[in-house]
């Protein structure tokens, strides 16, 4: 039987919100972009307890009137300079071990952002840390509260991503070489990738997701090179990262 109205009313009158604990709720950003032939993500360096001196991932509380996605894009925007609208971010997974805070119960909420070069260039950190640097994932410092274990997993999740979706797209200018896709695959993979076997299923897989841009291409010292662009959201029909990939 459901429930009357002032009996709901009366329930929530008497609601005592201090019966259970209340852990508090951040958001923490593991942010990548391509520099200098390496993926890199974006750390500050505390300037306050806890970890005081140490490198981080930028984050911040969640405020009591704002939606989790919300306080992500927000602390992104306030991270980067950046208006976080046209920016991809994912929501990762939630951390919540007891001890990973020192202050108190903090569970926090961890997404990834994907920053082209282009647009990291014009980054603009926010001044509430001692200093913001780009690092290599694969030469990170030792890093404050399970900030490594959270790059650990961004780092899973945008390789396995590779496999079915579209997703490297987002780390490219509109028009890009097939060269220049190649090597964004192989810095997130960290191995080298046959050339002719990645630009076979590049360009004839079932469902193709890239086409060549009508008399478009790159010159330079060599041979012009064809200029390509991305075509559809869709699901990728062979395994970029399988045995039989790429």
């Amino acid at each position: 039987m459901t429930e009357q109205p002032e009996a709901q009313d009366t329930a929530a009158a008497h609601y005592d919100v201090s019966r259970y604990p209340r852990p508090s709720v951040t958001v923490d950003l593991v942010i990548f972009t391509i520099g200098e032939g390496q993926l890199r993500a974006l750390l500050v360096q505390r300037g306050q307890w806890p970890f005081a001196g140490m490198w981080a991932l930028p984050g911040g509380f969640v405020h009591l009137d704002e939606a989790i996605h919300a306080a992500a894009r927000r602390e992104l925007g306030e991270e980067t300079g950046l208006a976080g609208g046209d920016i991809y971010l994912e929501q990762l997974y939630t951390f919540g071990e007891p001890d990973r805070d020192p202050r108190t119960r903090v569970i926090t909420v961890a997404y990834f952002a994907l920053l082209p070069a282009d647009v990291s260039r014009r980054l603009q950190p926010g001044s509430d840390a001692a200093a913001v640097r780009w690092f290599s994932v694969y030469d990170l410092p030792e890093l404050a509260f399970d900030h490594q274990r959270i790059i650990a997993v961004a780092l899973s999740r945008l390789r396995s991503k590779l496999d079915w979706t579209p997703i490297a797209f987002r780390l490219l200018p509109e028009q890009f070489t097939m060269t220049q896709l190649r090597n964004l695959y192989s810095i997130i993979l960290d191995r080298a990738l046959d050339k002719q076997n990645f630009s076979k299923r590049m360009l004839h897989s079932r469902t193709p997701v890239i086409e060549a841009v009508p008399n478009a291409h790159l010159t330079g010292a060599h041979r012009p090179a064809q200029l390509y662009r991305f075509v559809q959201e869709g699901r990728y029909e062979w395994g970029a990262t399988g045995g039989d990939g790429p």
